[in-house]
């Protein structure tokens, strides 16, 4: 088996699910950290304090925009807060207009809500284009290549998916869309604190993702980056006070947009998610997010080796390059393989009809090597 590195035995106490658990499941939650928990015992404390300390809680939500612009190489002014990546997409897609270009070339991997949202846009003219998988369950490049054109609005692609753990080459997609007129939208939900992210090395128009995976927060904070250059592309309908230019002019008679990002926010602020999303995101700066992607890898090196030995079958791409965090394995019965390894104190979870393992910095060798163990007990469920 290969050999991982030690990063757990620094941080792994901070996480008391493991005195309980073998946690393998951050692609749907993260664990929750001591750090965490105190946000949120701070967050009630300033409550309690002081009534109603507005002030304060839109400084921490200043805050958390800086502390994501800071964790994806964007400008604060490029970030928006909102309460989900569905929010985020909502407003921009809210905001875009369909008559020159009506197409929205969405992939074959995205998660439901993506496109959903763009279907949804439909009855606005916008003309959705699905983008399917190849043979080995990811998007060759000539895919996109074939469904990007002169009428393409906008190409909508997740990083990782959600159901196979395959990893998208954004660049190579970027680079082809922009050649032919597109905007591109990066959902980063599935790598956001699992990879390191840099927006501008990228250079997607446009990048979503969440607090509640890999970057230990909780549900309920999102953020949306916009690149500044098209801050006036879209005039988001789906709006709400904290969208104004000046949120506490209270004016009901005019809509008049942030010049920024923050035209992509809405109403009231979530300041509990918000504690425990600044909490979340400094505890994985200070893990080290590139120092998580290797350890990851290489405890996906020993659960791919592992599930090969059982003669299972690893449905995402085996080439580091080519996935993130998360590793799935192909089941007869997955909803009974998940039952199953619960059973044993193993959190794990499950999606078609492929058993989902998500690894993080916290995880170690022992926790691969129990779920292995347990698979060989439960041999008749793998296919």
């Amino acid at each position: 088996m290969p050999e991982v590195s030690s990063l757990p035995s620094r941080i792994r106490s901070r996480f008391p699910i493991f005195e309980r658990l073998v946690y393998i499941n951050s692609c749907s939650q993260g664990a929750l950290s001591d750090s965490v928990r105190s946000a949120y015992d701070a967050y009630l404390r300033d409550w309690d304090e002081k009534g109603a300390p507005w002030d304060l809680w839109v400084e921490r939500t200043e805050s958390a925009r800086a502390t994501f612009a800071g964790l994806v190489n964007a400008d604060p002014d490029e970030i928006a807060v909102t309460t989900s990546l569905s929010a985020a997409v909502s407003s921009l897609a809210s905001g875009l207009r369909f008559a020159r270009r009506s197409k929205v070339v969405v992939s074959d991997l995205e998660f439901p809500t993506v496109g959903q949202i763009w279907h949804a846009q439909e009855s606005r003219g916008a003309r959705v284009v699905h983008v399917p998988v190849g043979p080995d369950g990811t998007v060759p490049l000539e895919h996109f290549d074939a469904a990007i054109d002169d009428d393409t609005a906008l190409v909508s692609i997740t990083h990782v998916s959600y159901r196979t753990g395959a990893m998208v080459d954004v660049e190579a997609v970027v680079e082809l869309a922009h050649q032919r007129g597109a905007l591109v939208l990066l959902d980063a939900y599935q790598t956001a604190g699992s990879m390191p992210l840099d927006a501008k090395q990228l250079d997607v128009d446009f990048l979503a993702a969440g607090t509640l995976k890999y970057l230990l927060g909780s549900a309920g904070l999102a953020f949306f980056y916009c690149r500044r250059e098209l801050f006036e592309k879209a005039r988001p309908t789906a709006t709400g006070w904290f969208a104004d230019e000046d949120i506490f002019a209270m004016d009901i008679h005019d809509y008049s947009p942030s010049p920024t990002a923050r035209r992509f926010q809405s109403g009231t602020p979530p300041v509990p998610s918000i504690y425990a999303g600044i909490a979340g995101i400094e505890l994985m700066l200070e893990i080290g997010i590139p120092e998580t992607r290797e350890h990851v890898l290489e405890l996906n090196d020993r659960l791919i080796a592992g599930v090969d030995e059982l003669g299972g079958t690893v449905v995402t791409p085996r080439e580091r390059e080519r996935h993130g965090a998360l590793i799935c394995i192909r089941s007869t019965d997955v909803n009974a393989l998940v039952a199953a390894l619960d059973e044993r104190g193993i959190v794990t979870s499950g999606r078609d009809s492929n058993l989902r393992v998500s690894a993080h910095a916290y995880n170690t060798a022992e926790d691969i090597d129990a779920l292995l163990e347990a698979l060989r007990d439960r041999r008749e469920l793998l296919a």
